[in-house]
């Protein structure tokens, strides 16, 4: 587990309902390394922010966890008890939330929201903590830190409030900072700034899982990427591999998707992929993406496929790769 910030192994997610037991998350295992960026790709509902909130201990009831590991440099959180677990969070381990606005207290100034966390998990006085967050909210890149420290939430720009937080999250120098769609609803100079901020931290040491639906994005940033539909892991790769040689059906279409926006291709011609998300309460007996898969043969939905290394860091969860995807 050297070299490894983050380590999840098999981790199940399940939510009870009157219609059955939704497998939000399904056996996922992924890493992260020291001072690298780990990105998450796929649709909403793919169980990118449960996979996070359940690193963070954050799983709201009835969900919970069924199975698997979290390990934190090198200690297993996933089992530890509450209190522990909270004085992680923040501490060791940090989220950048995906609404801002709903993250942030409304009736708070953003510079007390910043203060208490710092004073939630150091020895420093409320000045010296009220001075540390203006040095925060600088650090981040909020121009006029010291006023804006005395401004609400609703009296900041998207972008602040998202500077806020990562702000908040950075506070106590964790080792590990997940960032749930950081740019998304930003505009694309906003958005720039939040990803050189993020380049920046990698640079400093901070270990850094990013989760998006925006391609491009992780493109920009990430070392590896996981990519997951209806609560599973199908492909993972070297970003440079998945974007030059995508193995998964899914992975493929999401690029093709993708591609087909920057060739400026008129709507009724746009690539997509058919069909939609199961549901998470009855899923396939076999492949969950068979049933949207221009690759399925009479196998993809009686059998459900295990991940398998198709190269050295490369590994996909599909019966047709390779020979059998040409036969």
């Amino acid at each position: 587990m050297a070299g490894n910030t983050l380590e999840i192994r098999h981790l199940s997610v399940c939510f009870p309902s009157r219609r059955g037991e939704a497998q939000a998350v399904r056996d996922v295992s992924l890493t992260v390394p020291e001072g690298g960026i780990t990105g998450i790709v796929g649709e909403s509902g793919c169980g990118k922010t449960m996979t996070a909130r359940a690193v963070m201990g954050l799983i709201r009831r009835p969900g919970r966890m069924t199975d698997g590991e979290i390990w934190l440099s090198g200690r297993d959180v996933a089992h530890l008890p509450e209190r522990e677990r909270r004085a992680l969070r923040g501490s060791e381990i940090s989220m950048v939330f995906q609404e801002p606005m709903t993250a942030l207290n409304t009736v708070m100034r953003v510079g007390r929201q910043v203060e208490e966390a710092i004073l939630l998990h150091t020895d420093l006085s409320r000045q010296e903590a009220a001075r540390r967050a203006t040095e925060m909210l600088e650090a981040v890149g909020v121009p006029e830190a010291e006023r804006r420290t005395r401004c609400y939430p609703h009296q900041l720009s998207g972008g602040l409030r998202q500077r806020v937080m990562i702000a908040m999250a950075m506070a106590c120098r964790p080792k590990l900072l997940i960032a749930d769609e950081p740019t998304t609803a930003l505009d694309v100079t906003v958005e720039a700034q939040i990803l050189r901020l993020l380049k920046r931290l990698r640079e400093e040491g901070t270990a850094v899982l990013l989760i998006s639906h925006n391609l491009g994005v992780i493109a920009q940033l990430c070392d590896t990427v996981y990519v997951m539909y209806a609560g599973q892991i199908v492909e993972q790769a070297e970003v440079r591999t998945l974007y030059d040689a995508p193995a998964h059906p899914y992975t493929a279409g999401l690029l093709g998707a993708v591609s087909s926006l920057r060739q400026g291709r008129a709507a009724d011609s746009l690539k997509t992929i058919p069909g939609t998300v199961p549901d998470l309460r009855s899923l396939p007996a076999g492949c969950a993406f068979a049933p949207r898969c221009p690759r399925r043969g009479p196998e993809c939905g009686m059998r459900r496929p295990e991940m398998t290394e198709i190269a050295p860091g490369h590994a996909v969860r599909c019966l047709r790769t390779g020979k059998e995807a040409e036969a």
